[in-house]
């Protein structure tokens, strides 16, 4: 049986607490008090033995979702698919991967998720397609063929392809097509190729296949690489510091925001809609544009500064809490005054949060799990659960490049190992870390051989650690880092100062400890989280004084939670007021 999250002994008592009736700052949406679950179909649950994860399996485990506290489903690519990059390379729009289940099974699904009062948004891949969609083969068959100008087609330069340009997966942008002579653009795989925007064709064959799905029940989409499917108008080459950074380039495109707001008005207008914006490589500053209610593009985006702080590109370098803390303040202020924010620590391209930002030993397991899911929820913006996060899921070790499945993870080998530009060991180093490979281990439902998974043979390895970090162990824990998800969604549900509250970093100096306030109002709160696995001595800054423990890891009462900060101790506190001080 599911433990209550009033039960856990660390919390005090939830159940009086009533959600403030305060006015917000900002329009209420049942998209900003939402709590975002991303389900990454393939390493989810099988439910017919054949190793991968489908629809059905998914369908079996929404009870568990709902338990859980979260509201929306973020659900991975479910069309027919070659399976080149796992999904995102879509072979049709309209057509579920067989490997997933049929068409019937979505239905389910999304009537399972309506019955428990749970959404469902569905990734929409539109940057790109299969090499083997039915538009590329017609494409591909000539130059005079009505869907060569569905894609982009350039004559070559010099012997050589159009220009410059690199792939996001390494290697050049453009594969030349012996038939024709001509090359088309690919910003991921030479499988991916770009869909050309200018095409008014374009526009509306993906507008009525969202229209499709939006029909079918889905309330929104996470937009795959959204901000990169307005092209640079003279496809110039890139100089050497834009090749250092392509995403920085690629997100140039002048007829972006034209694009998006068509969208809008020919799809999204009228539809009360969650929509999130895969926004790599979109400053802080020039987030607004995307985001602004008043603009009518999208609800939210994908910032990954903080996902990504300590890395260059896939090399690993060295972080700071205070790294940390930068981003995160310019993060919160990168909605501008009327748009709205993501929060997240984990997605299906990133390693384990624990393993990055944590500690994933036995003996930090467990609370830098809970210090970082305190982060996450409790931050200003709709928090993104990505499987597994929730019970604390780690990095799994790769003994050498054979064990990748992951495109990205060897197309970096094959352009430095492969060429002789570095050693094995150093790129063997980075990728171990950062592979998007570590958050695509199979789902760990309990402590059998397959981890509960799957009664076959998994797609991918599942990692060992499933025997002590799973579902099962922790649903029946108390203390466990499952149970302090949810006693934390839930207290995020109860107070609106927790979701529409004024975030401020209150101590962006300290060397180890994040202090923030969560303000609506009267409501002030404090989180405070230890960084570390060391104790810190801490002192609150600027007269702040606790009064109440809503929630504290380590179980701490009013009187001891300062000033000596246990390792990765992290908490949720009401503020005294000025006049109760």
């Amino acid at each position: 049986m599911s433990l209550h999250p009033s039960e856990n002994p660390s919390i005090s008592s939830l159940t009086a607490l009533k959600v403030s009736e305060t006015d917000t700052p900002q329009k209420a949406r049942w998209w900003k008090e939402a709590v975002v679950y991303q389900v990454y179909t393939r390493s989810f649950s099988d439910s017919n033995g054949d190793g991968i994860g489908d629809l059905p399996g998914l369908i079996d485990r929404l009870d568990y979702l709902k338990s859980l506290g979260v509201q929306v489903i973020w659900l991975a690519p479910h069309y027919d698919t070659p399976n080149v990059d796992n999904g995102y390379d879509i072979r049709d729009y309209r057509a579920i991967d067989p490997l997933q289940g049929t068409m019937a099974d979505f239905d389910r699904l999304v009537a399972g998720l309506h019955e428990r009062g749970m959404k469902l948004i569905v990734d929409l891949v539109i940057n790109h397609t299969s090499d083997q969609h039915e538009w590329f083969r017609q494409s591909r068959s000539g130059p005079d063929n009505p869907y060569r100008d569905f894609y982009i087609w350039r004559d070559g330069r010099d012997d050589g392809p159009p220009n410059n340009y690199l792939s996001i997966f390494g290697g050049g942008a453009w594969e030349k097509d012996e038939a024709s002579g001509q090359y088309y653009l690919h910003y991921f795989a030479k499988e991916q190729p770009d869909l050309n925007w200018e095409n008014p064709r374009v526009r509306q064959e993906v507008y009525d296949m969202m229209r499709f799905w939006l029909d079918k029940g889905v309330s929104g989409f996470r937009m795959d690489s959204i901000c990169f499917i307005s092209k640079l108008p003279d496809l110039r080459d890139l100089t050497l510091a834009e090749m250092e950074s392509l995403e920085h380039v690629y997100v140039t495109g002048p007829k972006i925001h034209d694009y998006l707001q068509d969208m809008y008005h020919e799809v999204l207008a009228g539809r009360d809609l969650l929509t999130v914006g895969e926004a790599f490589g979109v400053s802080f500053e020039n987030t607004p544009a995307f985001v602004s209610e008043a603009r009518n593009e999208l609800t939210m985006v994908f910032h990954f500064e903080i996902v990504r702080l300590g890395r260059h590109d896939w090399q690993v370098q060295d972080w700071t809490v205070k790294d940390l803390k930068a981003v995160l303040r310019g993060e919160d202020t990168s909605s501008g005054p009327d748009g709205w924010l993501t929060s997240f620590l984990e997605n299906h391209d990133n390693p384990r949060s624990v393993s990055w930002f944590g500690d994933p030993s036995p003996k930090g397991h467990a609370p830098s799990a809970k210090a970082l899911a305190t982060l996450l929820i409790m931050r200003r913006g709709t928090p993104y659960i990505y499987q597994g996060e929730e019970i604390g899921m780690t990095n799994i070790y790769f003994d050498g490049i054979e064990d990748f499945q992951d495109i990205n993870a060897k197309g970096i080998w094959n352009n430095t190992v492969g060429i002789g530009k570095m050693s094995a060991e150093e790129v063997l180093h980075s990728l171990r870390k950062i592979s998007r490979d570590n958050a695509r281990t199979p789902m760990q439902w309990d402590g059998s051989n397959n981890a509960g998974f799957t009664t076959g043979l998994p797609w991918f390895r599942v990692n060992p650690n499933h025997v002590d970090i799973n579902v099962e162990r922790q649903d029946a824990d108390p203390n466990s880092i499952l149970n302090y998800y949810r006693t934390l969604i839930q207290l995020r549900a109860s107070q609106k100062a927790l979701i529409y509250g004024e975030f401020e970093d209150v101590d962006p100096d300290h060397p180890a400890v994040i202090a923030f306030t969560r303000i609506l109002g009267d409501e002030q709160f404090l989180v405070l989280i230890n960084m570390c696995g060391e104790t810190e001595h801490y002192i609150l800054p600027h007269g702040l004084k606790i009064a109440e423990v809503l929630l504290d890891n380590m179980s701490a009462s009013v009187e001891n939670v300062l000033p000596d900060l246990k390792p990765w101790q992290a908490g949720v506190y009401r503020l005294a007021l000025p006049a109760d001080i």
